[in-house]
């Protein structure tokens, strides 16, 4: 396997001193660089630049200004995909995004991880572990999720959490490290409902 290879199969890979993997880390910035400073009134040049960075989209999605990744390509969007400002994935793992996801300002996706021994970690070595978000979950401001999470659908993720391991679906969950507070229920839907004129 080359490093490329071992990066998208969760194994120890070199993240520092491979030049196809610099390249493509290099090439992602550059466009990520060229997106966050377009005049935010140029949607359509903002939509297309998004299509060129990100590997998968449907067709409504979209992400403020600033965005940042290392590749692009192991980023998956669904439909209807929001994020909010200073939206950060770092994705040598594959991040998917189900449909129906919207995302406060502040996040950040990270399927980097570094080994804990300082030696192997000085030699540049690393491994990514998936993240996997389902259908219709929001997640409020500042929430950080770690390598190898994945989060069921119709979820919420309260701001300023750190998620550290899997949350099923149906949740609100928060907190650090982030867990389950209760489960999501038609009380829930039927408050809003009260308060129609």
């Amino acid at each position: 396997m080359d490093e490329k290879e071992k990066m998208q199969s969760g194994v120890l890979y070199d993240a520092n001193n491979d030049y196809t993997l610099f390249k493509d880390r290099i090439r992602c910035k550059s466009l990520c660089h060229k997106y966050n400073n377009l005049p935010p009134e140029k949607i359509q040049k903002r939509k297309k630049l998004l299509k060129k960075i990100i590997g998968k989209t449907k067709e409504n999605f979209w992400i403020e200004q600033s965005f940042w990744c290392d590749y692009g390509y192991n980023i998956e969007l669904g439909e209807n995909f929001y994020a909010n400002h200073n939206f950060v994935v770092l994705d040598p793992g594959k991040v998917t995004f189900g449909d129906n996801v919207f995302i406060g300002p502040n996040c950040s996706f990270y399927t980097a991880q570094h080994p804990l021994d300082v030696e192997t970690r000085n030699r540049g070595l690393e491994y990514a572990f998936s993240i996997t978000v389902g259908d219709n979950v929001w997640f409020g401001g500042n929430v950080t999720v770690l390598p190898g999470v994945t989060i069921g659908s119709n979820t919420v993720i309260g701001a300023g959490s750190v998620v550290t391991k899997d949350i099923p679906s149906g949740v609100l969950a928060a907190g650090n490290p982030c867990r389950v507070i209760r489960e999501i229920t038609e009380a829930d839907k039927n408050k809003f409902e009260r308060q129609k004129p």
